[in-house]
Protein backbone atom coordinates (compact mmCIF):
# COMPACT_ATOMS: atom_id res chain seq x y z
CA UNK A 1 0.00 0.00 0.00
CA UNK A 2 1.44 3.85 -0.77
CA UNK A 3 1.89 6.18 1.66
CA UNK A 4 2.18 9.59 1.38
CA UNK A 5 5.22 11.28 3.16
CA UNK A 6 2.82 13.40 5.15
CA UNK A 7 0.83 10.28 6.80
CA UNK A 8 4.04 8.92 7.65
CA UNK A 9 6.04 11.94 9.20
CA UNK A 10 3.44 14.24 11.39
CA UNK A 11 6.30 16.71 11.31
CA UNK A 12 5.24 17.40 7.90
CA UNK A 13 0.98 17.79 8.37
CA UNK A 14 -0.42 21.02 8.45
CA UNK A 15 -1.62 22.67 11.27
CA UNK A 16 -5.09 22.74 9.59
CA UNK A 17 -6.75 26.74 10.19
CA UNK A 18 -10.48 25.96 8.61
CA UNK A 19 -12.80 27.99 7.21
CA UNK A 20 -16.39 28.98 8.27
CA UNK A 21 -18.48 25.58 8.33
CA UNK A 22 -19.97 25.77 4.33
CA UNK A 23 -23.49 24.23 3.90
CA UNK A 24 -24.61 21.79 0.78
CA UNK A 25 -27.85 21.99 -0.73
CA UNK A 26 -28.40 18.37 0.70
CA UNK A 27 -27.71 20.13 4.09
CA UNK A 28 -24.53 18.64 5.30
CA UNK A 29 -22.00 20.82 6.05
CA UNK A 30 -18.08 20.67 5.53
CA UNK A 31 -15.07 23.08 6.53
CA UNK A 32 -11.78 23.66 4.46
CA UNK A 33 -8.74 23.60 5.43
CA UNK A 34 -7.23 27.36 4.45
CA UNK A 35 -3.81 26.40 4.61
CA UNK A 36 -3.92 22.80 3.12
CA UNK A 37 -7.41 22.71 1.15
CA UNK A 38 -8.49 19.50 2.33
CA UNK A 39 -12.20 18.85 3.48
CA UNK A 40 -13.91 17.36 6.01
CA UNK A 41 -17.49 16.98 7.03
CA UNK A 42 -18.67 19.04 10.15
CA UNK A 43 -21.48 18.22 12.17
CA UNK A 44 -22.93 21.28 13.92
CA UNK A 45 -24.97 19.48 16.51
CA UNK A 46 -22.45 18.14 18.05
CA UNK A 47 -19.66 21.53 16.56
CA UNK A 48 -17.27 18.93 15.43
CA UNK A 49 -15.44 18.27 12.42
CA UNK A 50 -16.39 14.35 11.20
CA UNK A 51 -13.95 12.40 8.74
CA UNK A 52 -11.98 13.69 5.96
CA UNK A 53 -14.29 13.96 2.59
CA UNK A 54 -11.52 13.29 -0.61
CA UNK A 55 -10.43 16.50 -2.45
CA UNK A 56 -13.56 17.91 -4.54
CA UNK A 57 -15.85 15.99 -2.74
CA UNK A 58 -17.95 18.37 -1.13
CA UNK A 59 -17.93 20.29 -4.71
CA UNK A 60 -18.74 17.40 -6.73
CA UNK A 61 -21.90 16.65 -4.10
CA UNK A 62 -22.85 20.28 -4.61
CA UNK A 63 -22.80 20.03 -8.33
CA UNK A 64 -24.98 16.97 -8.57
CA UNK A 65 -27.59 17.52 -6.02
CA UNK A 66 -30.44 19.23 -6.75
CA UNK A 67 -32.70 18.71 -3.89
CA UNK A 68 -34.67 21.83 -2.31
CA UNK A 69 -36.14 22.35 0.72
CA UNK A 70 -38.40 24.77 1.87
CA UNK A 71 -37.92 24.43 5.19
CA UNK A 72 -34.89 25.47 7.20
CA UNK A 73 -34.42 24.74 10.42
CA UNK A 74 -32.73 27.63 12.63
CA UNK A 75 -29.18 27.46 12.78
CA UNK A 76 -27.78 26.04 16.13
CA UNK A 77 -25.78 28.01 17.94
CA UNK A 78 -22.69 28.10 20.12
CA UNK A 79 -22.77 30.09 23.37
CA UNK A 80 -19.93 32.03 24.41
CA UNK A 81 -18.98 34.76 26.36
CA UNK A 82 -15.68 36.48 24.38
CA UNK A 83 -14.68 39.81 24.29
CA UNK A 84 -14.97 42.17 21.26
CA UNK A 85 -13.77 44.76 18.95
CA UNK A 86 -15.64 46.35 16.18
CA UNK A 87 -16.29 49.35 13.71
CA UNK A 88 -18.52 50.40 11.07
CA UNK A 89 -16.49 49.12 8.02
CA UNK A 90 -14.11 51.90 7.30
CA UNK A 91 -14.08 53.88 10.45
CA UNK A 92 -10.73 54.66 12.25
CA UNK A 93 -12.75 54.08 16.12
CA UNK A 94 -12.68 50.21 17.91
CA UNK A 95 -15.63 50.13 20.02
CA UNK A 96 -15.16 47.19 22.79
CA UNK A 97 -18.59 43.78 22.84
CA UNK A 98 -19.32 40.87 24.46
CA UNK A 99 -19.81 37.97 21.74
CA UNK A 100 -23.09 36.04 23.33
CA UNK A 101 -23.30 33.53 20.43
CA UNK A 102 -22.05 32.26 17.24
CA UNK A 103 -23.45 30.01 14.22
CA UNK A 104 -22.79 29.00 11.26
CA UNK A 105 -24.61 32.32 9.77
CA UNK A 106 -23.73 34.44 12.30
CA UNK A 107 -22.61 36.41 15.61
CA UNK A 108 -24.62 38.07 17.83
CA UNK A 109 -22.90 40.57 20.50
CA UNK A 110 -23.68 42.90 22.71
CA UNK A 111 -22.84 46.51 21.89
CA UNK A 112 -23.82 50.06 21.09
CA UNK A 113 -27.32 51.64 20.11
CA UNK A 114 -27.59 53.09 17.03
CA UNK A 115 -26.52 50.47 14.64
CA UNK A 116 -28.88 50.51 11.38
CA UNK A 117 -29.93 47.22 9.23
CA UNK A 118 -27.10 46.24 6.73
CA UNK A 119 -24.92 48.50 8.23
CA UNK A 120 -20.85 46.85 7.19
CA UNK A 121 -18.78 45.90 10.31
CA UNK A 122 -15.82 44.86 10.89
CA UNK A 123 -14.82 42.22 14.22
CA UNK A 124 -12.45 41.34 15.25
CA UNK A 125 -12.61 38.14 18.08
CA UNK A 126 -11.18 34.69 18.88
CA UNK A 127 -12.62 32.28 17.12
CA UNK A 128 -14.30 29.54 19.03
CA UNK A 129 -11.23 26.46 18.80
CA UNK A 130 -14.46 24.00 18.06
CA UNK A 131 -14.78 26.39 14.57
CA UNK A 132 -11.39 27.35 13.82
CA UNK A 133 -9.57 24.36 14.72
CA UNK A 134 -6.80 26.49 16.33
CA UNK A 135 -6.61 27.48 19.67
CA UNK A 136 -6.02 31.41 20.27
CA UNK A 137 -7.35 32.21 16.82
CA UNK A 138 -7.54 36.12 16.51
CA UNK A 139 -10.33 36.59 13.30
CA UNK A 140 -10.85 39.64 11.38
CA UNK A 141 -14.52 39.32 10.24
CA UNK A 142 -16.57 41.36 7.84
CA UNK A 143 -20.33 41.69 8.34
CA UNK A 144 -23.41 43.36 8.04
CA UNK A 145 -25.90 44.45 10.82
CA UNK A 146 -29.47 41.73 10.09
CA UNK A 147 -31.16 42.78 13.65
CA UNK A 148 -30.61 44.80 16.88
CA UNK A 149 -32.71 43.40 19.82
CA UNK A 150 -33.06 45.76 22.41
CA UNK A 151 -32.07 44.61 26.02
CA UNK A 152 -34.99 45.50 29.00
CA UNK A 153 -32.69 47.10 31.12
CA UNK A 154 -31.38 50.47 30.18
CA UNK A 155 -27.93 49.29 31.69
CA UNK A 156 -27.59 46.60 29.70
CA UNK A 157 -26.28 47.19 25.97
CA UNK A 158 -28.27 46.42 23.01
CA UNK A 159 -27.34 42.96 20.92
CA UNK A 160 -26.46 43.24 17.65
CA UNK A 161 -26.96 40.23 15.21
CA UNK A 162 -24.69 40.25 11.87
CA UNK A 163 -24.22 37.90 9.13
CA UNK A 164 -20.68 37.33 8.82
CA UNK A 165 -19.82 37.35 4.90
CA UNK A 166 -16.51 36.04 5.78
CA UNK A 167 -12.96 36.08 7.77
CA UNK A 168 -8.97 35.74 8.25
CA UNK A 169 -6.63 34.98 10.64
CA UNK A 170 -5.10 37.63 12.32
CA UNK A 171 -2.08 35.55 13.61
CA UNK A 172 0.16 36.43 10.04
CA UNK A 173 -1.21 40.16 10.43
CA UNK A 174 -0.48 42.73 12.10
CA UNK A 175 -3.55 43.23 15.19
CA UNK A 176 -4.64 46.41 15.41
CA UNK A 177 -3.84 48.13 18.79
CA UNK A 178 -6.29 49.26 21.39
CA UNK A 179 -4.02 51.88 22.21
CA UNK A 180 -3.66 52.90 18.18
CA UNK A 181 -7.45 52.60 17.24
CA UNK A 182 -9.16 54.55 19.61
CA UNK A 183 -11.35 51.85 21.30
CA UNK A 184 -14.43 53.75 22.82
Amino acid sequence: MVRLLTEVIPLFQCSHEFSWPRRLPTGDYYQVCLRCGAEYGYDWTTMRRTERVHRGTAVQTRAHSNRKSGWKPRARRLAVELPLRFRVEGASEWTEGVVRNISHSGVLFQGISGLEHNTRLELIFEMPEAISGQAESQVLCQGRVIRTIQSGNEEQPPSVAVALAGYEFLHQRKLPRTAETNVR
